[in-house]
């Protein structure tokens, strides 16, 4: 088993879009990347704690590759849009790979480069590829949302 972190928006679609796929043993929704310990959903939603709002993805990578994964995190938001998602702004809601390994940090910034540079988009990638920091995990209420009450933001 092994985990890759993403914050692409509300963390409620891009979870959507992981726990369906062959090989993600697991998801859930937190916070990372900030400086606020064990963070509350209204503390992250004002935007003071540095955190993003992200999803852990505990994976099989003999099933489904960092590669894969991170193909379906691209495919999943806008990453030239800072700071914001679709209505969703603030730094809560930037778009980041939070890398576990340094071969997730060299693969999450060759797909980032490979992209930036296909002509997708007519603004620049700018996510972030920083170091994973402690994953605080949200309220259980987020946890599989789209599972237990459907809409709300997301693909």
């Amino acid at each position: 088993m092994d985990t890759a972190t993403f914050a692409a928006g509300c963390f409620w679609g891009v979870e959507e879009a992981f726990y369906d796929e062959p090989g993600v043993i697991s998801t859930r929704v937190g916070y990372t990347g900030g400086t606020t310990d064990a963070p509350t959903y209204q503390q992250v939603c004002n935007g003071t704690t540095g955190h993003a709002e992200a999803v852990e993805v505990a994976f099989d990578p003999s099933v489904i590759s960092y590669e894969q994964l991170l193909k379906i995190f691209w495919q999943a938001h806008d990453p030239t849009q800072l700071n914001r998602q679709g209505p969703d702004v603030g730094s809560q809601y930037r778009s980041a790979v939070f890398f576990h390994s340094e071969q997730q940090c060299q693969l999450a910034e060759a797909s980032r480069d490979a992209l930036d540079h296909s002509g997708r988009y007519q603004r620049s990638v700018v996510t972030e590829i920083v170091p994973a920091a402690t994953f605080w995990q949200a309220e259980e209420y987020h946890q599989k949302y789209h599972r237990k009450n459907g809409g709300g933001c997301g693909f």
